[in-house]
């Protein structure tokens, strides 16, 4: 139980080593991604041959990075023989919706189950096969199993649950309906609940009510601008080099739709993140509700600029959004005194995460 708890006081320090480890693929694979749509000037996804490569590569880095924080957030607590369990746990927890927060779930998991069968006493000639073949494949059982049997179910359910709950608002208040689809969006930024939120857009777009595709491409960027502004801002004591380099990338994502630029941040100190961002990006969802905006592709970021109805309201709710974020997410450090200097804290890893 001691282990355990120590385990979990750790929480925050094994996020931390599987976001310093996450960065490169989410950065690489959200600029690639981003180019293909820049390129295409469509603001979707590209129908030509090269630029739809170049678009899949791209998903490939963001499909990846789900793996990629599990692994090294168990490797944190457990070292090798948790990677496997955790990023097999994860992938299969992400075929079902579970995104990157079923990645956290897995990751910790993981390394709480493959620490503790690392303290099995075993014979001396079993002890070399424990952690390449015996720790993995029975780790990899049960946190998979879970993943697959426990935990996926509940997140389909819910994802059809909430498909049908907003349908329900389109023909009711559209502020209500601005907030509910900016707090979604943002919750998981790109997770089952976030994807909810986008299918919903895209139906409304195929029934000519581009209002909601307005709300939806101010709200998609939210996130990720919101929080490059905050650590770029912030000083030094609350974000240090590499974190002010990973809000560049994750301005520049949000730009052209890509949410999953906050996610660094959010997957390093969640209890201020996620609630700031949500707040942030239902107030430019919201902002732009209001003011008309209209968007004629199921696409967000300055990229659909061509596309929308209304541009001076979008830069507006854009900007009310972000600086929103930045505001709340930065006043939250502050009261609580958040002191980390950087993502790539584990000094033991002699990590260099310098993006740009």
């Amino acid at each position: 139980m001691d282990d355990l708890l120590i385990i979990l006081k750790g929480t925050r320090k094994h996020l931390m080593t599987g976001v310093s480890y996450m960065i490169p693929f989410v950065v690489a694979g959200g600029i690639l991604l981003a180019l293909a749509v820049m390129l295409s000037g469509k603001g979707a996804v590209p129908d030509t041959k090269f630029l739809k490569d170049l678009f899949d590569i791209g998903v490939v880095g963001f499909t990846l990075m789900v793996p990629i924080l599990a692994a090294y957030v168990a490797f944190s607590i457990a070292d090798r023989p948790a990677l496997a369990p955790a990023a097999i746990g994860a992938m299969v927890g992400n075929n079902l919706g579970a995104g990157f927060l079923g990645a956290i779930i897995a990751g910790l998991i993981a390394g709480i189950v493959v620490f503790y069968m690392k303290k099995i006493p075993v014979p001396k000639v079993f002890r070399s096969v424990m952690p390449i073949v015996v720790i993995p494949v029975i780790g990899t059982f049960i946190v998979a199993g879970l993943m697959m049997w426990v935990i996926g179910a509940p997140i389909s359910a819910m994802t059809s649950w909430l498909t049908e709950w907003l349908k329900g608002f389109q023909s009711g208040s559209i502020v209500i309906l601005a907030t509910i689809m900016g707090l979604m969006i943002a919750f998981d930024m790109g997770g089952p609940v976030n994807k909810v939120a986008y299918a919903f857009v895209v139906l409304c777009v195929g029934e000519g009510l581009y209002n909601i595709a307005g709300i939806s491409s101010v709200a998609v960027a939210v996130p990720p601008i919101g929080m490059g502004i905050a650590a770029l801002i912030g000083g030094s004591k609350l974000y240090g080099p590499s974190e002010k380099e990973a809000g560049k990338a994750a301005i520049l994502m949000g730009c052209v739709g890509i949410t999953e630029g906050a996610i660094p941040f959010a997957a390093a100190d969640p209890l201020r993140v996620i609630p700031s961002i949500m707040i942030g990006t239902a107030i430019g969802g919201v902002t732009a509700a209001i003011l008309g905006v209209k968007s004629y592709a199921a696409w967000a970021g300055l990229i659909v600029l061509p596309v929308v109805d209304g541009r001076f309201g979008f830069l507006i709710a854009l900007a009310v959004g972000g600086v929103s974020t930045a505001l709340i997410v930065n006043l939250l450090n502050t009261v609580t005194s958040r002191k980390e200097p950087d993502l790539a804290l584990e000094d033991d890893l002699s990590l260099d995460i310098q993006i740009g």
